[in-house]
C-alpha cells in the first residue's frame, strides 16, 4: 500500500508540485517531428506536465514552445500566423519568436519600446534522436540531451510511435517494471501472429510463473533481473531464462527480447490523469529489417496502432480493446489482440489515478516498489533543494537489457559473464 499523501506526491506532475518539478529537470520527449512538418507550418496545440502550450517551427526550422496564451490580452497563440521568425496573435498583432522574446508589437506607437519589456513563457526545445524534446526547468541548470542508445544510432536503426494513455504516467510505468504479469497477462494460445523474438520471449515466459527478482540501484534509476527455471522446458539451452530490465529516470523503460530489436518506452506525463508514450524499437548492431517494421506496423507487438491523423490507439475503451471471449476460453489470457493493447487494457481499468492505499503488494513487486521509493525521495529531495545528478550525466542513459538463457545461478555472474550483451556505464 501507499500513504494517500505519498499517491499524491507520485501522481501530480504540474506547476510547482515536487513530481512536476522532478520532470522539470529533464529533457522530455513531446513530439515527433512530422508533428511540425516545416518551417513556417501550423501551430500544434501541446500539452506537458499540466501546461497548455502551443508549438511552432519558425521560417529558420527553429523549434519554439510558447505558453500557449498570449502575454498581452490571454488569446490563444494556436489561432496565430507562423511566419517571418515568430508567431504573431490574431488578437492585437503581437508576435513572438521561439525564445518568446516579442519582434513585433504593431498596436503601438512607434516611438515605444513597450514591445522589450514583454515577453511570452517560452520552453527551449530541440529535435534529436527522431523526437522534438522540451526541457521545462530553471534555464539556468539546462542540462544537455540524454544519451539514450537509440537516440545515437542511424534512422535506419529504429522505428518509433507515439500513443495516449488515459491514466496517469505511473501505471503504464509500473506495469513496465513488473515482468511476472507476463506469465498471465500475454498468455496466448497462438504465438504464430507474434515476431520471431517476442513469440519465444513468450515461451519463456510461461515455463514459471514466479520468477525470482533481484533490484540493483543505480545512478540512473535500477537494472533488475527476473530468473525463470527452464528445466524441463521446451527451450532447454540453459537451465535458466534471465531477463534484465532498465528503468532509466524519471519514467523510461529498456525492455529485453532474447533477440533485436530492443523495445524503449517514455512514459511522459500531459498531465495527471494522461500520459503520451514515445516507444523506440531499436537495432544498436544493423538497420531494421522490414520484417520488423511490418511486424511493428500491425500494432500486435510494442506499440498499437493509431486512428488516423490522431494518436489514439485504434484499440481502446469505446471497443473494449477488441476483446474475444471466445478466444479467451480457447486460452488466450484476455482474448485481445496486441501486447500493447493487452496492457493499456488493464492499466486504463484501474482509472485515472490507481487508488494505491486498498493494494496489497506481493515479493513478486519488488521492482515497482523500489522505483515509487526512488521517485518520492527525489522529488522529496528536489523541494528541500538538493538537485538531481543525472540530467547533468548524458552518457548515464545510453544502458541496454538483456534477455538469455543461462545456468549461472546470480545475477552478478550474468552482469559479468554477458557484459559484451549487457550496456552498462563503466
Amino acid at each position: 500500500m501507499l500513504k494517500p499523501e505519498d499517491n499524491e506526491l507520485l501522481c501530480r506532475v504540474g506547476p510547482g508540485t515536487p513530481m512536476g518539478e522532478l520532470f522539470r529537470r529533464f529533457w522530455i520527449p513531446a513530439m515527433v517531428p512530422g508533428e511540425l512538418p516545416g518551417p513556417d507550418c501550423d501551430p500544434v496545440r501541446l500539452r506537458l506536465l499540466g501546461e497548455d502550450l502551443v508549438a511552432f517551427r519558425d521560417s529558420d526550422g527553429r523549434i519554439g514552445v510558447l505558453e500557449e496564451r498570449c502575454p498581452h490580452r490571454r488569446a490563444s497563440l494556436f489561432y496565430g500566423l507562423n511566419e517571418g521568425c515568430g508567431l504573431r496573435c490574431v488578437y492585437h498583432g503581437w508576435k513572438f519568436d521561439v525564445d518568446g522574446a516579442c519582434v513585433d508589437m504593431p498596436n503601438e506607437r512607434p516611438d515605444s519600446d513597450f514591445k522589450h519589456k514583454v515577453r511570452a513563457k517560452a520552453y527551449a526545445a530541440a529535435e534529436w534522436g527522431g523526437y522534438i524534446w522540451v526541457y521545462m526547468g530553471p534555464a539556468d541548470r539546462k542540462p544537455p540531451l540524454p544519451e539514450f542508445e537509440w537516440a545515437m544510432l542511424p534512422p535506419t536503426h529504429r522505428w518509433q510511435k507515439k500513443w495516449l494513455y488515459n491514466a496517469n504516467y505511473m501505471q503504464g510505468l509500473e506495469g513496465e517494471l513488473d515482468t511476472c504479469h507476463t506469465t498471465f497477462l500475454h498468455r496466448l494460445a497462438d504465438t504464430s501472429t507474434l515476431s520471431p523474438g517476442l513469440a519465444e520471449a513468450h515461451d519463456n515466459w510461461q515455463q514459471d510463473g514466479m520468477p525470482r527478482l533481484d533490484v540493483r540501484d543505480t545512478d540512473y534509476g535500477y537494472y533488475y533481473s527476473s530468473q525463470r527455471d527452464m528445466q524441463g522446458g521446451a527451450l532447454n539451452s540453459g537451465d535458466f531464462n534471465w531477463r534484465v530490465t532498465q528503468w532509466v529516470l524519471p519514467s523510461n523503460s529498456i525492455i529485453p527480447q532474447p533477440q533485436f530489436p530492443i523495445s524503449s518506452r517514455a512514459y511522459i506525463p500531459v498531465d495527471d490523469e494522461h500520459t503520451f508514450v514515445f516507444g523506440t524499437s531499436f537495432n544498436p548492431d544493423a538497420p531494421m529489417t522490414q520484417k520488423d517494421i511490418d511486424f511493428l506496423e500491425t500494432g500486435l507487438g510494442a506499440a498499437p496502432r493509431t486512428l488516423p491523423g490522431t494518436f489514439i490507439p485504434e484499440t481502446n475503451k469505446s471497443n473494449e480493446f477488441m476483446m474475444d471471449r471466445d478466444a479467451q476460453r480457447r486460452g488466450s489470457a484476455t482474448g485481445m489482440p496486441g501486447v500493447n493493447n493487452q496492457d493499456r487494457a488493464i492499466v486504463e481499468s484501474m482509472g485515472p489515478i490507481v487508488d494505491r492505499e486498498n493494494e496489497y503488494l506481493g515479493t513478486s513487486d519488488v521492482a515497482v516498489i523500489a522505483a515509487r521509493r526512488i521517485l518520492l525521495q527525489l522529488a522529496k529531495d528536489l523541494a528541500d533543494g538538493k538537485e538531481p545528478d543525472l540530467p547533468h550525466s548524458p552518457a548515464l542513459f545510453g544502458v541496454r537489457p538483456i534477455d538469455v538463457m543461462s545456468p549461472l545461478p546470480d545475477l552478478d555472474g550474468v552482469v559479468s559473464a554477458y557484459s559484451d550483451k549487457l550496456r552498462l556505464p563503466s
